[in-house]
């Protein structure tokens, strides 16, 4: 652990501040990947008025 605090410039005193700032610079990384996300499956999506409901084939039952 010490060797990423060390990696990510951070000196000791005030690790608070940085760490809040690497923790605020994931939390948006997260929410832009997010909302990249959403708004690809927005444009994939397909209205339900355009699908038709699958009915399962039972040809291999017999009744009887």
């Amino acid at each position: 652990m010490l060797l990423l605090t060390t990696e990510a410039g951070m000196t000791g005193d005030g690790d608070d501040p940085a760490v809040s700032r690497g923790e605020q610079i994931q939390e948006a990384e997260r929410e832009a990947a997010k909302q990249r996300i959403l708004a690809q499956a927005e444009a994939e999506r397909i209205p339900v008025e355009e699908t038709t409901r699958a009915v399962p084939a039972r040809w291999w039952r017999r009744d009887g």
